[in-house]
């Protein structure tokens, strides 16, 4: 069977970028492997073995287009509230708080925040499959 072991996002700014994954989501970095075109840094935490790899091609300096295709990425944390003032008052600017019901059961409590290269990040609850 197969197992999903990372998800690959092209950035501009490689400090930026692992700063932004250690605050917001405590990913520290696992492996770096320098080339001579390119960087690739793998972050994860004790939480998971599935890793964000950061692609830093270098000489890049105009931002990706992400186009219309990509969605987000999801994370799960045991108190959304207190998640969602910790990303304001770190400056993430994350959007509000949505509450996702179907007859009139949660779902799902999220939000969305964005990373420094436009990627949309969803933070949910832990509740139901989100655990």
């Amino acid at each position: 069977m197969a197992k999903a072991i990372h998800a690959m996002f092209r950035v501009i700014d490689e400090a930026r970028s692992v700063e932004f994954y250690k605050n917001a989501f405590g990913l520290d970095v696992a492996d770096r492997l320098d080339f001579d075109d390119f960087t690739l840094v793998y972050l994860r935490n004790a939480s998971a073995d599935f890793e964000v790899e950061l692609t830093i091609n270098k000489g890049r300096t105009d931002p990706y287009d992400l186009g219309e295709g990509y969605g987000h990425m999801a994370f799960c944390v045991d108190d959304l509230d207190s998640e969602h003032s910790r990303f304001e008052s770190a400056g993430y600017s994350p959007r509000k708080i949505v509450e996702f019901k179907r007859d009139g059961s949660l779902l799902a409590r999220f939000f969305f925040v964005q990373d420094p290269d436009g990627y949309q990040i969803e933070v949910l609850q832990r509740h139901g499959r989100y655990t």
